[in-house]
């Protein structure tokens, strides 16, 4: 019987960018730029390289909210879609600057003024000034490394009440240890709906938590977490201060339910996920493992090596 012959498929300059932009796009908690490099040497296509590139981290920088340091040492700016103004250009409203940024190399290239238009006016900066002070406390008492930054993105011209606005709450921070072989960040957006009608508060939060262990492995985390509230329209200080005391509870409420489910990993979530039935078709008694020596009660008891 005559051999078959495995023919190799060429793959064209489409495909290999699309896979390109996946493996970009997926990269772990801040290791795109690690990906990137071994990506790059894989490819050996530095045309298939640039495209997927240019399109792929724009689209990462802006999911995992990255925090760059503007050029003149006057703040941070975080790169995120509620900031984007333009191409490439990325408002820091506490600051009122306008970042522009390389996202390939995911630094901030030149910083300007924020023009009055890409600005609130002085009645929704009143709400967004006070939310922001508020949660800067909260990130500051709460996250080692966590960045914030609070933006109008509806209504940002009503000039006093009687209309609806939108701000939008945005909240960062990242542990990055990879001589420990691990890296995670948290990252949680906060959309507050001002309704004048009701006088109310509609307040949405969106969570997310990564952590990436590649110690002789590779495990990730990708928890997600979506929740709702309200609170009472009221004066800018007043308003901010019931707005960050939903989010600390809701943030806070979410980390202990983690906490809580990884607690219980090795007594009930590994069990659950280990066979019923063994190959030695002999059940491992759970109940009473401390009786156990590993390298001779449990061949014993499971009749290994008879």
């Amino acid at each position: 019987m005559a051999e078959e012959k495995s023919e190799e498929v060429e793959l064209s300059y489409k495909q290999k960018t699309e896979i390109a932009k996946w493996f970009l796009l997926n990269s772990p908690a801040a290791e795109i730029q690690y990906i990137a490099k071994d990506l790059r040497s894989v490819l050996n296509d530095e045309n298939v390289y640039k495209e997927a590139a240019s399109e792929a981290f724009p689209l990462y920088n802006k999911s995992h909210l990255i925090c760059l340091e503007l050029p003149n040492n006057t703040g941070d700016v975080l790169v995120t879609s509620y900031s984007e103004i333009g191409e490439n250009e990325y408002l820091d409203p506490r600051t009122t600057q306008v970042a522009i940024v390389d996202h390939v190399k995911q630094v901030c290239t030149e910083v300007r003024p924020a023009t009055d238009e890409e600005l609130p006016s002085a009645y929704i900066e009143e709400f967004r000034y006070a939310l922001d002070a508020q949660i800067q406390k909260y990130v500051g008492e709460a996250y080692t490394k966590g960045v914030c930054a609070v933006y109008c993105i509806s209504g940002k011209d009503v000039e006093g009440p009687g209309s609806d606005f939108e701000l939008v709450v945005v909240i960062s921070a990242s542990k990055q240890s990879p001589q420990n072989f691990c890296n995670g960040s948290w990252r949680s957006i906060w959309n507050i709906e001002f309704k004048d009608d009701v006088q109310g508060l509609e307040i949405r939060g969106k969570l997310q938590v990564d952590a990436h262990y590649f110690e002789e492995g590779n495990v990730q985390l990708d928890a997600k977490h979506e929740c709702k509230d309200s609170s009472v329209f009221q004066s800018p200080d007043d308003s901010a201060i019931a707005i960050a005391t939903t989010i600390r509870h809701h943030e806070t409420e979410y980390l202990s339910s983690l906490e809580a489910s990884y607690s219980d990993l090795p007594d009930a979530t590994f069990k659950d996920l280990r066979r019923k039935l063994p190959v030695t078709r002999t059940l491992f008694p759970w109940h009473n493992t401390l009786q156990f020596n590993l390298t001779r009660d449990i061949t014993k008891e499971l009749g290994i090596g008879k």
